[in-house]
């Protein structure tokens, strides 16, 4: 109909999808946003139990321009609207052995705590930092929102990553500047929170150390949720739709390989302009899409790509309050390397683990009843791939779990609880429709990244677009963030459709 806005639709209602509809919306299309759950937030959707409220994934939120910017295409402020606070320390890093490690971006103070363990290597600290600032200015100021969409913008990258020895890895570029084991892992162990393996992920991905430097690690006031009904409320506000219990069953897609729209489970079919997947993008193109109209996207291509590390994540309600525990706390188990090599590697589940410790109560105590404190103890695991049967391992690995934090930080824990929930790879799969039961797609390793990961623009299917962990530039909430940001090169303007 002359006149008529373009219409997009958007499967998922992630970090990444918000973040397309809202841009799509203030570039004149019309959006409908399609969620197979109950509620917003896909990997950060929450969960409430018994008076506490749980954020399911994503909880450290880091370059907090990406979010002003949504804000400001919606003609209003972010900070009216999402109270985030700093955290001091960012992490609080425990090793096996009972020594602390409190990592802040204040240099001077992780340079004292350097100096404790090793005063070497301070120097080899403020060396790193330059080298991670080095990597940031690339990595993330100028790669971060290219689409990558021809091998020639990979081209263009090659000289500027490898001066950067993007052919290191996060472990080996921390160790030419750190000799000191405690050390070591505390700068190289930031890309298991967004599901890569230190040994093996491109060293590019340093860049995390200055970025949390520059802009600081904050929680969001009222929980990561908040941040996510802050931008279903700006998604609305901008007049589009948001369907819940709406589950795609299929891609359409034309006999000129173009996307007409999507398919829902119910028989339900919905014409569109574009289509938007932030949907994990294995499962966009084994599931949604037909086999007929892939060509590189193949099932073999999927299948023969390697994943990030499965999630074991035990949400749990204490009837005390702890604290001096931190809002962020890094638990080191009493291997490192060994670990990560059973995880990504072997593909078996470890007697031992490590463990990333999350209470959110420690800043907003409103997310628990008086007196309570709110928790989730996330360990890595392996993905599906193991052949592990959670359902018949997951409550003797949760009792392990806490075990360990009742001698350790948590003490006498296990009296404690007022309410638990498990999620595990299985229920990454079978929920969350995650290839795998992976807990961030597709692994970011030097041959997975840029370029080599499924494009924002479908290389199988016209007016289609990917959004989210899986695609570029990758997992984290800058990451998928960003990945709505490329769609503003990529997408045509709405006028085009006129």
């Amino acid at each position: 109909m002359t006149g008529a806005k373009p219409h997009a639709v958007v499967i998922g209602t992630g970090f990444g999808g918000l973040a397309a509809a809202i841009r799509l919306g203030a570039r004149g299309y019309r959006v409908t946003m399609l969620e197979r759950l109950d509620a917003p937030g896909g990997r950060a959707y929450v969960h409430h139990r018994d008076g506490f409220s749980f954020d399911a994934g994503p909880t450290i939120v880091t370059a907090p321009f990406l979010l002003e910017e949504l804000w400001s295409l919606c003609g209003r402020t972010f900070s009216d609207d999402i109270d985030l606070r700093l955290m001091d320390p960012f992490y609080r890093i425990r090793f096996d052995d009972g020594k602390v490690f409190d990592y802040s971006g204040d240099p001077d103070a992780v340079k004292a705590q350097i100096a404790q363990y090793s005063p070497d290597d301070v120097e080899g600290y403020d060396r790193f930092m330059q080298y991670s600032e080095g990597v940031f200015k690339v990595g993330f100021e100028e790669l971060a929102h290219i689409p990558f969409t021809s091998w020639t913008d990979m081209a263009k990258i090659v000289p500027q990553m490898a001066l950067k020895q993007s052919y290191r890895t996060v472990y080996g570029m921390v160790s030419k500047y750190i000799k000191d084991p405690y050390i070591r892992k505390v700068l190289s162990f930031h890309p298991l929170l967004v599901g890569g393996n230190p040994f093996k992920v491109t060293s590019i991905y340093t860049l995390i150390s200055f970025l949390e430097r520059k802009w600081g690690v904050h929680s969001v006031m009222g929980g990561t949720g908040a941040l996510v009904r802050g931008m279903v409320d700006l998604v609305e506000g901008q007049g589009s739709e948001i369907r819940y219990k709406a589950e795609v069953e299929q891609i359409m897609v034309d006999a000129r390989r173009r996307a007409t729209g999507v398919r829902l489970t119910s028989g339900e079919e919905i014409a569109a302009d574009i289509v938007v997947s932030n949907a994990d993008a294995a499962n966009t193109y084994r599931r949604l899409l037909p086999a007929t109209v892939r060509r590189h996207w193949t099932d073999r291509k999927v299948e023969g790509s390697k994943f990030s590390a499965g999630l074991f994540v035990w949400y749990f309600g204490t009837k005390r309050k702890y604290s001096d525990v931190k809002h962020h706390t890094i638990l080191l188990g009493p291997r490192y390397r060994e670990l990560i090599e059973d995880i990504f590697q072997h593909k078996r589940l470890a007697e031992d683990f490590s463990l990333y410790l999350y209470r959110p109560t420690a800043t907003d105590p409103s997310l628990a009843p008086e007196g309570c404190d709110t928790f989730y103890a996330l360990s890595p695991v392996p993905h599906l791939g193991s052949g592990t049967d959670w359902a018949a391992v997951a409550e003797d690995y949760r009792a392990k779990i806490a075990r360990y934090l009742s001698d350790t930080v948590l003490p006498g824990l296990e009296d404690q609880i007022a309410t638990s929930l498990v999620t595990t790879p299985q229920d990454f799969q079978d929920r969350l429709n995650s290839y795998l039961g992976a807990g961030f797609s597709f692994e970011p390793t030097l041959t997975q990244s840029a370029w080599f990961r499924p494009h924002n623009v479908s290389e199988d299917v016209k007016g289609l677009y990917l959004v989210g962990a899986g695609t570029h530039p990758g997992a984290g909430i800058p990451g998928v963030i960003s990945s709505a940001r490329v769609l503003d090169t990529v997408v045509p303007d709405a006028s085009t459709f006129a």
